[in-house]
C-alpha cells in the first residue's frame, strides 16, 4: 500500500494534536503536524496530504464563540485550498474545537459545495457547565461517511463546554435525508438518549454527536477518538478486562476510536 499522508493542525490553542497524530500513525499514516501559520504563508502545502484534520482544543480560548476565530483564519487565508483539497478526494475531519470550526466554517453540512455558508451551530451545554465525561453513541450505518463504516454501538470520551448541536428543523431534516447525521448519543443499554441528560451531554437536538457532507469525506464530531485508540484509555479497564476474563473472552486492546482513523486510511488502500 503507497503511503498515506495525513496533516494535523496545530497553533493558537489546539491542543490534541499529538495524540491526533499518535492515532494516525497507530492507523498506518505518515503524520504532519503543521501550524496554521505554516499553511496561510505557503510553507506546507495542503495537496501534499490526503487527510486533514483539525483537533480539539480551545483555539483562540473560544473568545467570540467556539472555533469561530479558527474558521475566519481559514476561510480567508486558506479558502481556495480546502475547496481543491475536498473536490480532489481529500478527507477532512473536525473533532471537538475542529467540528466546530467546520460548523463556523461552512464546509458542514455542506449542502452547497463552496458557499462557506453557517447552517448549524454548535453552542452553549444545556447544563450551564463544561462537561468531562465518557459518552455512549450509535452510529448511522447508513451514511456514506467514510471515517464511521463498519461501526458499532461504542463509548467515546467528551470535554467540551459548546457541543450543543442546533439546526433549523428545515436543516435538521435535510440531515436526516441525507444520512448525514453519523452519530448520535445514546443510553448505556444502547438505546437513544431522547435528550436525556447525562446521556446527552450538551442538550444537542436529537441527539446528534457528529455529522458528515453528502459526499461522506468531510465529517465532525464532538467525541474525541484519539483519546480511545486503546483499550486501557477506557476509566474502567481493569474493571472490564476481569469482567470479559470471567466469561472467557479476551480484552479488546484497541479502542472504538482507532477505528475511525484506520477507515480514513483504508481509504486511500
Amino acid at each position: 500500500m503507497s503511503t498515506v499522508r495525513a496533516l494535523v493542525l496545530t497553533g493558537f490553542g489546539l491542543n490534541c494534536d499529538l495524540e491526533t497524530a499518535h492515532a494516525l500513525q497507530a492507523a498506518g499514516a505518515q503524520v504532519d503536524r503543521v501550524h496554521l501559520n505554516e499553511l496561510s504563508e505557503g510553507e506546507k502545502k495542503l495537496h501534499h496530504y490526503q487527510i486533514f484534520v483539525v483537533g480539539g482544543g480551545f483555539s483562540w480560548g473560544d473568545e467570540h464563540g467556539a472555533g469561530v476565530i479558527m474558521a475566519m483564519r481559514i476561510k480567508h487565508r486558506l479558502q481556495e485550498d480546502l475547496l481543491a483539497f475536498i473536490g480532489n478526494g481529500g478527507l477532512v475531519l473536525g473533532i471537538c474545537n475542529g467540528f466546530q470550526v467546520l460548523v463556523n466554517l461552512g464546509v458542514l453540512p455542506g449542502f452547497d459545495t463552496g458557499s462557506f455558508r453557517r447552517e448549524v451551530a454548535l453552542i452553549g451545554n444545556d447544563c450551564g457547565q463544561f462537561r468531562d465525561q465518557w459518552v455512549n453513541l450509535i452510529p448511522n450505518t447508513s451514511s456514506p461517511c467514510v471515517f464511521t463504516q463498519g461501526l458499532e454501538n461504542m463509548e467515546m470520551p467528551i470535554r467540551h463546554g459548546e457541543g450543543k448541536f442546533f439546526a433549523e428543523p428545515g436543516i435538521l431534516e435535510r440531515l436526516r435525508e441525507g444520512n448525514q447525521v453519523i452519530l448520535t448519543y445514546a443510553r448505556v443499554e444502547g438505546g437513544p438518549a431522547k435528550g436525556e441528560f447525562p446521556f446527552n451531554p450538551n442538550g444537542s437536538l436529537e441527539d446528534i454527536a457528529g455529522i458528515c457532507d453528502p459526499t461522506g469525506r468531510v465529517a465532525g464530531l464532538m467525541p474525541h477518538p484519539e483519546a480511545y485508540i486503546h483499550g486501557t484509555n477506557h476509566p474502567d479497564w481493569t474493571y472490564l478486562r476481569e469482567k470479559l476474563g470471567r466469561q472467557g473472552r479476551p480484552f479488546p486492546h484497541e479502542g472504538a476510536g482507532i477505528l475511525l482513523f484506520r477507515n480514513a486510511v483504508n481509504h486511500f488502500a
